[in-house]
This record gives C-alpha cells, sequence and structure tokens, in this order.
C-alpha cells in the first residue's frame, strides 16, 4: 500500500538561509505521527511546505500519490490537508458558527461527513459560545474552534502545530481526549507538540528533527524505552 504521505530529499530556505536539508517523511492512511525536536529545528517550515505555504528548494511532497510541492495552498486544502495553525488563527469577525459553516466541505462524498453539529458535539463549549466573535473566545475556545474550523473541511490529514501550547492543563486534556478519539476513528493525524508521553500514547511512528534533517524515527514502542533519546534530541 502507498503512502499517504511522502516527503523525498526536502530542501526548503528563507532567502539565502537554508532550513530544510534532504528531509525524508512517509505516513500511512490511517496513522497517527508526530514530528518533534527543539525549537528552531524546521518543524513548522515542514508543516508550512506541506500545507503549501512556504516554497520548496528541492525534493519532492506527494500526497495520496501527488506530487503537490508547488501547488497553493487553497489547492492543496482542497486536496484533503487541513492545518490546525500554532497560535490558532481564529477570525476575530467572525462568530464561532460562522467559522464552522464557512469551512463546511465534504469534496469526497464522505458517508457521515464531520458538520457544524458534530463539532458541537465534540467541543459542547463551543455551542454555548456559537454566537461569540473569534476574539471573544479564551485561548482554549479558540484552539478547539481552529480544531472544528479545520475538521469540517473533511480531512484526509489533519496536521496540528503545538495544539496544546499555552493552555491550561484540563484543556489540555480535553484537547488530547479528541486526538485520542480522532484516531480511534481512522483520521489521519501529523502533530508538533511537546508532551512526549501523551504523543507516545497517541501516535504510531515518530519522526525527530534536528537542524533541519531527520535524526530518528521509529515506533512509540522504541522511543518509550530510550530516554537517552529524549534528552539528546528534545531536551527534557
Amino acid at each position: 500500500m502507498s503512502a499517504l504521505l511522502e516527503i523525498h530529499g526536502l530542501e526548503v530556505a528563507y532567502g539565502p538561509s537554508q532550513v530544510l536539508f534532504g528531509l525524508d517523511l512517509a505516513m500511512n492512511e490511517g496513522e497517527a505521527a508526530t514530528l518533534l525536536g527543539r525549537n528552531g529545528m524546521g518543524k513548522t517550515t515542514l508543516l508550512r511546505a506541506i500545507c503549501g505555504l512556504q516554497p520548496v528548494k528541492g525534493g519532492s511532497i506527494r500526497f495520496a500519490g501527488e506530487r503537490i510541492d508547488g501547488w497553493r495552498a487553497d489547492r492543496v486544502g482542497r486536496a484533503g490537508i487541513a492545518l490546525v495553525p500554532e497560535g490558532r488563527q481564529c477570525f476575530p469577525n467572525l462568530t464561532v458558527d460562522e467559522h464552522l459553516v464557512a469551512f463546511f466541505a465534504n469534496r469526497r462524498g464522505i458517508a457521515e461527513p464531520w458538520t457544524p453539529d458534530r463539532v458541537y458535539a465534540l467541543f459542547p463549549r463551543l455551542l454555548e459560545r456559537s454566537k461569540n466573535l473569534g476574539n471573544q473566545l479564551s485561548g482554549g475556545e479558540q484552539q478547539m474552534l481552529a480544531i472544528g474550523r479545520a475538521l469540517v473541511t473533511n480531512p484526509r490529514l489533519l496536521i496540528l502545530d503545538e495544539a496544546t501550547e499555552g493552555l491550561a492543563p484540563l484543556i489540555r486534556d480535553e484537547i488530547w481526549a479528541c486526538l485520542a478519539r480522532l484516531r480511534s476513528q481512522g483520521q489521519s493525524v501529523l502533530v508538533i507538540d511537546k508532551y512526549v508521553e501523551k504523543l507516545i500514547a497517541l501516535a504510531d511512528r515518530h519522526t525527530i528533527i534536528e537542524r533541519g534533517q531527520v535524526v530518528w524515527h521509529g515506533s512509540s514502542a522504541e522511543l518509550d524505552a530510550d530516554h537517552g533519546i529524549w534528552q539528546r534530541y528534545l531536551g527534557i
């Protein structure tokens, strides 16, 4: 079976400053995977390249067998990749309901698609805030909305960049529970986060990036068994 996402020899630069150097990554349909590494090592740059938000200097990105590097971000989104960005980036002048209605799409004709009502069932707090503007929500509520906004596009691949950053512990637990539920339903998920123990429980495979290159790749069992890897590459 071919991989859902295949990245080979990826090189990305910001002007003269190169960030990614020949990076390889692959994940299968229905898999939960993570990108790990210290800040500034190229994780977010990789996500931006996948989503068409950052030009690629070299290498290739394939999604569902089709080469997508060089595509515009809107075309990547229509192909079935949804990003929950770092910092949430909710629209301040749209209500919760308007966010979900505006982004709803079922391009693949899924029998039971994610709809605004399904998102409200997943995050009841958003239903209570459905008429509130984006800038009237707490940080946790904005994160729920950012995830819900991505889900109603009914993506084949959901990408989350620092999904629990800056959230209170109870809200973090709610987000982790949401991701576990999505995984159990077969949603393909690629996650950046710093809580390694939670990621080990959630994901199938993990990739560690150091200075724009993959330095380790393995299963949750392998990562859990070798805390020397954590100390060497994650600063834990």
